[in-house]
């Protein structure tokens, strides 16, 4: 007998009315990606490596974006029955068992997905997913016999008894292929809204004689987003997920509900956060490395022993060599700060080098945008950039060169020299009391005058 792969099916249609937004609600970040996505790398975690995710016709565009998965275009919202029917008949594989989730839910684990597989493949034709939510309220309660599904009541249509059932429906099923053709074929939309429901084929299973199991649910992972505030709860638990993995695997959060990581952030051992730090996508941190509080990161690699912050900001490109100093206020990216090198105060460092052992002075500015290009500034191995430099990029600073404080740096700079743009200093002396008195004089007589 031939064992066909798990695929599945994500519906991802939805108007998202609520969310009060121009961007389908599937498309709303969570964690630094799309919600959706957390979905689908959920599902490439539990082996199905076929999808296809039901989309409506403002996604139609981006449709690519999905690849190598296939996508339908769900053109009438017709209900959950009916965009599995435009998913199976938009080429959805229906050989194995297939997941049917959705876009919105996107905390599921690839645990509780594979324990839907596993029922299935049990013998189970429908194994549906349960949670025990603490406030039932409009949820369907699931009424069953052992750990067999015998009805799904809507809380509308519950008797009293049926409302005090606390095992509720989360939409979330894995189906035999074949009998999910043959169900979503058959779905009526004699109902109040006019549309097809899904869980219309529980009571089909069971009239086919067919077990309908349950698999039970943790109610964080069944998180529906539907609006802001949703989105902001799947955020915090999220996050919680996310920083309780960090500090299990060597990391320091000195205080974790302050700090933000993204789906990709990641941590060698022995990393120190402190407060108020945020990573976003695409950061890399090494082992060793020392984090003060109020930085802000994303698409930067950070090499073991770095110390940086507070209030660093790393944006993409920024790269820091192992041992090196990134210090408050202080701004990089499309750089490279080598090994041991030192940026420690209120500077900015664009599209540059620094080079292996160099110290960049406090207040230090690479002018690297002249209105059209971006171009490179490039500083040596040892060098010293003296406070409040200003490096006009493109330029060169050589290995081992002095920049004077105050320089304005326009030509390259040859190693082993001494870069100074000082003017003479003229002192006047005892015109300061002058000076004052001419700016009271002033002030004196603009108040008269009101």
């Amino acid at each position: 007998m031939t064992t066909h792969a798990p695929s599945a099916i994500v519906l991802a249609a939805g108007m998202g009315t609520r969310m009060k937004s121009q961007l389908p609600k599937v498309m709303h970040p969570l964690a630094g990606r799309p919600m959706v996505d957390h979905v689908l790398a959920s599902l490439s975690e539990c082996d199905v490596e076929t999808a296809t995710i039901v989309i409506g016709p403002e996604l139609e565009g981006a449709a690519s974006r999905f690849a190598p998965h296939r996508t339908a275009v769900q053109r009438e919202r017709l209900g959950t029955g009916h965009a599995v029917r435009t998913a199976l008949e938009g080429g959805a594989s229906n050989d194995g068992t297939i997941l049917i989730v959705y876009g919105d839910v996107p905390l599921l684990t690839p645990a509780t997905l594979s324990r839907l597989l596993d029922r299935c493949g049990q013998g189970a034709a429908l194994a549906l997913l349960v949670f025990r939510p603490e406030t039932p309220g409009a949820y369907g309660r699931v009424i069953v016999n052992g750990d067999q599904v015998e009805r799904i009541v809507e809380a509308l249509d519950a008797t009293p008894e049926e409302l005090e059932v606390d095992l509720c429906n989360s939409g979330v099923m894995a189906v035999s292929g074949p009998h999910l053709k043959k169900w979503v074929n058959a779905l009526k939309n004699d109902n109040a809204k006019g549309e097809y429901y899904l869980t219309d084929i529980v009571a089909m299973a069971r009239a086919d004689s067919e077990t309908c199991a349950v698999v039970e649910g943790g109610g964080d992972e069944l998180v529906g987003i539907n609006n802001r505030a949703d989105l902001a709860e799947a955020e915090r638990i999220i996050q919680d997920r996310y920083r309780a993995a960090a500090m299990a695997a060597g990391v320091t959060l000195q205080d974790p509900s302050s700090v933000f990581l993204s789906y990709d952030t990641a941590f060698g051992t022995d990393v120190n956060v402190a407060p108020f730090t945020v990573f976003g996508p695409g950061v890399a941190v090494g082992s060793n490395v020392t984090i003060k509080g109020f930085c802000h990161f994303e698409q930067a690699t950070i090499r073991d022993g770095v110390t940086i912050g507070p209030y660093a900001r790393l944006r993409p490109g920024a790269e820091l060599a192992q041992d090196s100093h990134v210090g408050n206020f202080v701004e990089i990216k499309n750089a490279t700060v080598e090994q041991g090198a030192k940026v420690n105060h209120l500077s900015y460092i664009g599209d540059a080098r620094v080079g292996k052992g160099s110290n960049v002075g406090a207040g230090t500015i690479t002018a690297n945008y002249d209105g059209y290009n971006k171009s490179h500034t490039d500083i040596g191995e040892n060098v010293s950039i003296g406070s409040n430099t200003v490096l006009v990029a493109p330029v060169k600073v050589g290995d081992g060169a002095v920049t004077g404080a105050g320089a304005v740096v326009r030509k390259d700079v040859p190693s082993d020299a001494i870069a100074l743009t000082d003017a003479p200093q003229k002192n006047r002396e005892g015109m300061a009391s002058k000076y004052r008195a001419q700016r009271k004089a002033i002030k004196d007589s603009k108040a008269k005058g009101k």
